[in-house]
C-alpha cells in the first residue's frame, strides 16, 4: 500500500500541511525541531492509533487548538483508493472516518494502513524491560492479523480482574476465593495458550529474518538468536497457575502468564541486553524492525510503509550505507537533518521548515 497524500491540521507544530507522497524512497529533510518527526508520527498514527513516541492525545494537538486532523489518501494493493480522516480531540473521543463513513469503533481502522517505524527510541527493544519486547511481539502479531489486538485486550482484562480478586483475598485462600480463581484461570488459560502459541510461531519465523538483517547491516557473520520459551507453555497455563496459586495469593498479583513473558535475544551466545555494545544493540533493534516488516510483507502480500525516523544519525557510516543498500521495496520515508550519503539516492525530497513542507 502507498500513502499518496497526507494533510495535517493543527497536528503538533503544523497549522496546516498538505503534500503528496510517492512509492520509492522519500527523504524528509530539515533542521532539528522543524517537524520532521511530527510528520512521521502522523503517518504511523494512521496504522496504530497511537503515537510511537508514547505521547498522549493532548500533546498531538497544536497548542491553543481544540482538535487536530490527520487526513490521508491511501492506495491499497488492489488499486483501490481509501480516504482516512482522524480527528483528535481533548476532552472527548477521537473520531475516525473511512471514505466519509464514520467508524462505529475507532479501533476498526486497524489494518487499513500498515506502517513500520524505526526511531532512535527503539533501542529500548534491546535495552528495555521484558514489557518492551512483549509489545514488539504483540504489535507484529496485530500487523499480521488484527484479531490479535482483541486477544491481547482480553488478556489484559482477565489479568486485571484476577489481580483484583487476589488483592481482595488479602493473603488468605478461602474456599470462595479458590472457586472464583478456578473460573478466571480457565478463561485465562483458554485464550493465553492460543496467544502463547502465536507468539512462539512468530518468533520462530522472525529468527532467521532478524539474523539475515543483522548480518546485512553489520557486514560480518554474527551468531544471533531469539528465544521465546516461557516455562508455563510446557505444562499449559492451567497447571502453571495452579502451581503458582499460593504465591499469587500471598503477593496479590498474577505471577505467571503471557503478561510476564520474556523474549530473550543473544549475540555471540551472550545476552544482548547486558553484554552487547551500543552499536550492536542498535543494529539488533533495527534488524528486529526490518524483520518484522519483511514478515508482514510476505504474510499479507503487501509491504507496509517503512518510516525511518532520524535513524541515519544513530548509525556509523558503514551501517548507514548498508541500511540504504538493503531498503525493501515499497514506500520508504526517511527523516534526517542532513543529506543522504553520496552513494545513496532518494526518489523524492520534502523539506520541512517550522511545520511548512516544500517539495523538490
Amino acid at each position: 500500500m502507498i500513502v499518496e497524500h497526507l494533510e495535517l491540521v493543527d497536528f503538533r507544530n503544523y497549522v496546516t500541511g498538505s503534500f503528496d507522497l510517492h512509492s520509492g524512497t522519500t527523504l524528509v529533510i530539515g533542521d532539528n525541531g522543524q517537524g520532521k518527526t511530527n510528520l512521521a508520527e502522523a503517518l504511523a498514527f494512521l496504522a496504530t492509533l497511537s503515537s510511537f513516541r508514547s505521547a498522549p492525545t493532548e500533546a498531538l494537538i497544536r497548542a491553543g487548538s481544540a482538535a487536530a486532523i490527520i487526513r490521508a489518501t491511501v492506495r491499497q494493493d488492489d488499486g483501490r483508493e481509501t480516504l482516512i480522516e482522524v480527528e483528535l480531540a481533548t476532552p472527548g473521543r477521537n473520531r475516525v472516518q473511512v471514505n466519509r463513513q464514520k467508524l462505529a469503533r475507532v479501533r476498526d481502522l486497524l489494518g487499513a494502513v500498515r506502517v513500520t517505524v524505526f526511531s532512535p527510541d527503539d533501542l529500548i527493544l534491546v535495552k528495555g524491560g521484558p514489557g518492551d519486547r512483549r509489545r514488539f511481539m504483540d504489535d507484529t502479531l496485530v500487523a499480521l492479523a488484527t484479531k490479535y489486538d482483541n486477544v491481547r485486550l482480553e488478556i489484559d482484562r482477565i489479568v486485571r480482574q484476577r489481580n483484583t480478586l487476589l488483592k481482595q483475598a488479602g493473603g488468605r485462600l478461602t474456599d470462595e476465593i479458590e472457586v472464583t480463581l478456578d473460573v478466571w484461570d480457565a478463561k485465562f488459560a483458554e485464550i493465553a495458550d492460543q496467544f502463547g502459541y502465536a507468539r512462539a510461531t512468530l518468533v520462530a519465523r522472525l529468527n532467521p529474518m532478524v539474523h539475515e538483517a543483522y548480518e546485512q547491516l553489520a557486514g560480518v557473520p554474527t551468531p544471533l538468536e531469539l528465544q521465546y520459551e516461557p516455562a508455563w507453555r510446557s505444562s499449559g497455563l492451567v497447571a502453571a497457575l495452579a502451581a503458582a496459586r499460593q504465591l499469587d495469593v500471598r503477593r496479590g498479583v498474577s505471577t505467571v502468564g503471557p503478561h510476564r513473558d520474556e523474549l530473550s535475544m543473544t549475540i555471540n551466545g551472550l545476552p544482548s541486553r547486558t553484554h552487547a555494545s551500543q552499536g550492536e544493540q542498535r543494529t539488533l533493534a533495527l534488524a528486529l524492525r526490518l524483520a518484522g516488516h519483511r514478515l508482514v510483507t510476505e504474510r499479507t502480500g503487501g509491504a507496509p510503509v517503512l518510516v525511518l525516523d532520524d535513524v541515519l544519525s544513530e548509525l556509523d557510516d558503514h551501517r548507514a550505507t548498508a541500511l540504504l543498500d538493503h531498503l525493501p521495496a515499497g514506500q520508504v520515508v526517511i527523516t534526517t537533518a542532513s543529506e543522504l550519503p553520496p552513494a545513496a539516492h532518494a526518489d523524492h525530497v520534502l523539506r520541512v521548515v517550522a511545520g511548512n513542507v516544500s517539495q523538490d
